[in-house]
This record gives C-alpha cells, structure tokens and sequence, in this order.
C-alpha cells in the first residue's frame, strides 16, 4: 500500500535538493550565545496558522526564561535583554519563512 521512499528521494519528491539542506557554519560570538541557545530550545514552539508561522508562543518563552532566572540566578536586565533577542530572531525567522519563493 505504501512505498518506503530513500533518503535520497525524499528532498526531491517536493522539488528540492540537497543543496537546498546544505548548512552553512555561522558563528555566533558568546555575548550572543545565551540567547541562541534559548532561541534553538524554543525551535518547536512556533505558533502557526493557515499561513505558516506566525510567532513564537510567549507563554514557553516566560516559562524558559523563570527556569534560567531561578537555575541560573538570571537578573530582570538580563532576562529582558535575553527577550528582546529572541523578538529579534524571531522577526528575522519570520521574514526568513516568509520570503516568497520565485
């Protein structure tokens, strides 16, 4: 009933490649890096509608940043800085998805 599709296969039954997945190092300097990581630990917590993703959800973000505030002994200027880099990185991924494809 259904056919086991190679990992090769899989890129181009919808029209890509596997350059399309290719990675490109980036580097991230380590004033940046604890908001990376928190940014990555939020990467399945995008809410989505009919026209893809439209935000992070807030409420895993608060809930994150009281975990780092209590582990980590995270001050409010620091927690609000860590915020506002998340806004930014989730304005970018959302232009980023939301570029049109020619």
């Amino acid at each position: 009933m259904y056919e086991r599709i190679s990992e090769d296969d899989k890129p181009n039954a919808f029209g890509l490649t596997r350059a399309d997945f290719e990675r490109i190092p980036i580097e991230v300097w380590p004033e940046h890096w604890p908001a990376y990581v928190l940014f990555c630990d939020l990467q399945t917590q995008w809410r989505t509608g009919a026209a893809g993703c439209t935000g992070l959800d807030y409420n895993v973000l608060d809930r994150r940043l009281d975990r780092l505030q209590q582990r980590q002994g995270l001050s409010d200027d620091e927690r609000d800085a860590l915020e506002d880099d998340i806004r930014t990185m989730e304005y970018e991924a959302l232009a980023t998805m939301h570029e049109k494809i020619e």
